[in-house]
Order: structure tokens, then sequence, then C-alpha cells
């Protein structure tokens, strides 16, 4: 039997996986395509999802796999009319190091946390469907189309807008589709120099649209976006290599020959739609299994990224014991909400964007705004964010980085560096926060990263003895970033969010808080 099996190998089920493989806990993963697919898809991952994927230990590949943000070029009538650069002024601060995502094939991202997962000993299966569950009281027996069986402890359904675990579940996929907003899609090849590759082409006219982002890594590969032609009722056309050519020869004023192939065609339509709950005993939802919206603003990949993140190190402290099965329900309890939110942001932000694609220069740009960067989503409402913090930063939020040094070698450092790993981080600021750091470490051992944090003004001395995971806020932002004022303790859960901050005063409160969740049985 396996701990937990995953149903979907797309960016949601993987980001999972990676999570659960590296706490050490048996996961299998698998997924009904008999092939990983090659599609482009999604654009890539936002700030947030940087920051997750940098924990998970894959940004650097990540980086050198993708591009920056795009110059958008918009045309009217063929031709150009106004560039726009979306993250003009925008730059990287002490608490938020990613400013803007980077654009990224979607296949691209699911073959480099393959080769992650694999590193952890774990391959991502391909063909095998999931046709049934069954519970028990101590695991889910799953039934594969070939007739096999397997049982785990628990299920994850990260398989997709059509997910069969939501369906086997019973649960309702509420909302609506709009059957007149169509786009048709797919990836398409250029003949190469025809089109700038350094631009985010975007013909918009009466009379249609033609969308053109260059692939990542590819030499004449692009992501095709089209209005779909129509037959004589108005009724929208299935995509196909004819209709690719048609449509870009109309709106581009290029001769149709030079968009040379198109491959994974697909019609999109706009879904609004989610569940009510996240978990039906043993068995949970994430990603589009759970939710779908508009794809304005490219929340899409990116939410179902951040639910595997929120849930990983739940599953993993129930499986292992050290939290008990309620800690689960704290994952729909986080996240239900979040979903909610996605579903109204899109859906006005892709209002924004038909609003200004009606006047020349208008464009994609529309779509975004400082919320679809994920980085201002946090969980003060949820029940593991205990009371504390002044100012902006509250128990709940997303714990912001900070620049700092290594207190014993003077090293440069980031707290993003402290956070990552699976384990809880303590800092403790000031003098008087030493016992609850010592208290900590002792309880808890690995599964807690105690760390003091000295101001700028610590002597020689003091940073060498300050401890194996010190650091040194030179500058004082670190303390900045957390509204500290005194001596405090800060208490960050494995996947980068505040769960406490107290004064240091107060040892029992990070005493009884790292109990709940990172004790034998939950206490």
């Amino acid at each position: 039997m396996t701990d937990v099996l995953i149903v979907g190998a797309g960016p949601t089920g993987l980001t999972l996986a990676c999570d659960l493989a590296r706490r050490g806990i048996a996961v299998r993963i698998v997924d009904r395509s008999p092939e990983h697919p090659r599609s482009s898809r999604s654009k890539g991952p936002n700030p947030r999802s940087l920051e997750v994927l940098e924990d998970l230990g894959v940004l650097d590949q990540v980086m050198a796999a993708s591009a920056a943000p795009l110059l958008m070029r918009k045309y009217r009538d063929g031709t150009p009319v106004a560039d726009t650069d979306p993250y003009a002024g925008s730059a990287p601060t002490p608490d938020a190091p990613y400013d803007r995502g980077r654009l990224i094939a979607q296949w691209r991202l699911e073959e480099i946390l393959r080769d992650r997962l694999a590193e952890h000993g774990v391959r991502a299966e391909t063909g095998t469907e999931v046709v049934g569950l069954a519970e028990d009281a101590g695991a889910v027996t799953v039934t594969c189309a070939d007739g096999s069986r397997t049982e785990a402890r628990y299920v994850v359904g990260c398989d997709g807008a059509h997910s069969r675990v939501r369906k086997l579940l019973g649960i309702p996929f509420e909302g609506e589709t709009d059957e007149e907003q169509v786009m048709v899609c797919g990836d398409v090849e250029i003949t190469p120099g025809v089109l700038d590759r350094g631009i985010w082409h975007q013909w918009f006219d009466e009379d249609g649209a033609v969308m053109l982002c260059p692939v990542p890594s590819t030499r004449a590969g692009w992501w095709f976006q089209s209005g779909p032609e129509r037959d004589a009722d108005g009724r929208p056309l299935p995509p196909s290599l004819d209709g690719f050519r048609r449509l870009f020869a109309r709106h581009t004023r290029l001769p149709a020959a030079h968009l040379t192939e198109a491959t994974l065609l697909s019609t999109y339509r706009v879904n609004v739609r989610m569940v009510d709950r996240y978990r039906v005993g043993r068995v949970l939802l994430a990603g589009d299994a759970a939710h779908v919206h508009a794809i304005a603003g490219g929340l899409g990949m990116n939410t179902g990224i951040q639910d595997a993140f929120n849930l990983g190190w739940k599953l993993a402290q129930v499986v292992r014991g050290r939290a008990g099965p309620e800690l689960l329900d704290s994952y729909e309890e986080e996240r239900l909400p979040v979903a909610a939110w996605t579903l109204d942001l899109t859906s006005e932000r892709l209002r924004a964007t038909l609003e200004a694609i009606r006047e020349p220069g208008g464009g994609l740009d529309a779509a975004l705004s400082p919320s679809t960067s994920g980085l201002d989503r946090g969980y003060r409402w949820s029940s593991l964010a205990r009371a504390g913090g002044k100012g902006e930063v509250r128990s709940g939020d997303r714990a912001p980085d900070a620049p700092c040094h290594e207190a014993a070698s003077g090293t440069p450092t980031r707290l993003f560096r402290t956070f990552a790993g699976p384990h809880f981080t303590v800092l403790g600021f000031g003098a008087g926060s030493e016992p609850a750091l010592r208290e900590a470490a002792s309880a808890h051992g690995d599964a807690v990263r105690a760390c003091r944090v000295l101001g700028p003004g610590a002597t020689e001395s003091e940073r060498a003895g300050a401890g194996p995971h010190a650091l040194h806020d030179r500058q004082g932002l670190a303390r900045a970033a957390y509204g500290i004022d005194g001596d405090a303790v800060v208490v960050i859960r494995p996947d980068g969010h505040l769960g406490l901050i107290s004064g240091a005063d107060d040892p029992r409160a990070v005493r009884r808080y790292l109990a709940a969740l990172d004790g034998p049985g939950g206490r």
C-alpha cells in the first residue's frame, strides 16, 4: 500500500508529488495519457509560484529554460499601433524577490518537475486510468481501467477540469460556461525570421483576433490563440491547420504558408466553476479538478501549484502521525476561499481585457493586476493563523523574504533560503527569544529550524555564539518586514506562510502551536 496516490501528472500533481517525496512519503503519481503531453498551454509561473519552485529546488532549471515576460505589440488592420511593457517600472523588493513571472512552455515545466521527482526515486506513470474508488476505515482501494487495483492511505485528484476523481466522489462542479466566449488554441510553427521572437504579437481587429507568443527553448515554436472561424449559421468551426493558416493570413497580413505546422489543437470556452468541498474522507481534490475560471491573468496553473504546496506538508504530517487528520480540514478551509476569489478576479480581468481590445492599442496587458502575482494571498481567516502581528503583516500571510547574512560566516543569504525545505522555521528576534528557540529545537529536532535573528549592532562574539542557523540582519530588513518591535518569536509554516507571531515572553504560545502541528498523534 502506498501512502498517497496522485491522479494527474500535470503541474499540480507533480508539485504535490515532489513535496511529498522529499518528506519521505511513499507517493505514486499516475496519468491516463499514454505519454507525457507536449502542449505549451499555460504561459508560466507567476511570482508566488516561483517562490514555491525555489523551495522545491528547481528554480535554477526553470530560469534557464524560460524567458522574462515579453514586450506586447498590439496591431490594428495589420499595422503596429502600440508596444507595451506590462512590468515597466516594476522591480524586486527585499521582501519579494520576484516582481514578475516567467514564460515557459507547460511541457518544459512538467519535464523539470518530473526530473526533480525522479531524483527522489519516483517516476510519473502514464497510461494508467482510474475508474473506481472505494474507501474503508484505513485506505482507499483504487481500480484502474486495466482491472488492476491498488491501495493508498490517501488519494488526491489533480486530473483537471474533467476530473474522473471528482466525478467518482459525486462532487458537483457548479458554475457556468459562456458559449459565446470561444477561442481556438494550439502549438504552431512559423517560418524563422518572419516574426520577432522577442515580442508577444497581438492582432486585434473588428472581425477577430490572433495572438502569437513565442515558446522559449524552441526555434520556430509559437503558442497560437484566436477567435474561431464560424460556419454560415455563426457556429464555431473546430480548429485545424488550414483554419489556423486562414486566421493567420487574415489578421497578420502575412502569407498563410508561413504558418508551417499546427499541433495539439483545442477549443477553449470560458468556464467558471468550482466545487463546494475539497475533501471526501481520504480523497482530496486540487487544481483544475476543484476550480476552473477565465484564463485572464494566467492564474489557472498557478492556483493549482499553490493548492498543492498548501496540501503537501499537511498530508505528510498526517501520514507520519505528526498531526491529527483534522489538519486536512484546514486545506479546504484555506484554499476554497482562494478559489472563489480567483474566479471573481479572473472574470473581472476578462471583462477589462475585452473592453481594452475594443480600442486600438488595447491588449492582454489589461488582464494583469497586482493581485495576479499571487503575492497578496494569505489565510488570515484560517484556524492555523494564531493571533499576532502588527501593521501589514499578520498570521496567515505569506511570509516575507529579506536579505541577511549567516551570523557565523558573514555569507550573504536570504530568509527564503532558511525557510526552504520540509520543515517549520522559528525566527527569534532579540535575546529574550532564546528560551523559545531552544525548546522548539529540543522538542522537534529536524522538523523545526530554530534561527536567532541578530540585529545590526550584533558583535562578532554574539554572532559566533548564536547557533548554527543564526542570521545577522545587518540592515534591519527582516525585523522591518515582519513588523517586529522588541523581542519576538515568529513561526513560519512549511509552505511559507506565517503561523504565529508572539512576544518572546510567552514561550507557551510557540510550544502549543508546534505541538498541534508536529507532535506524535497531533496533540
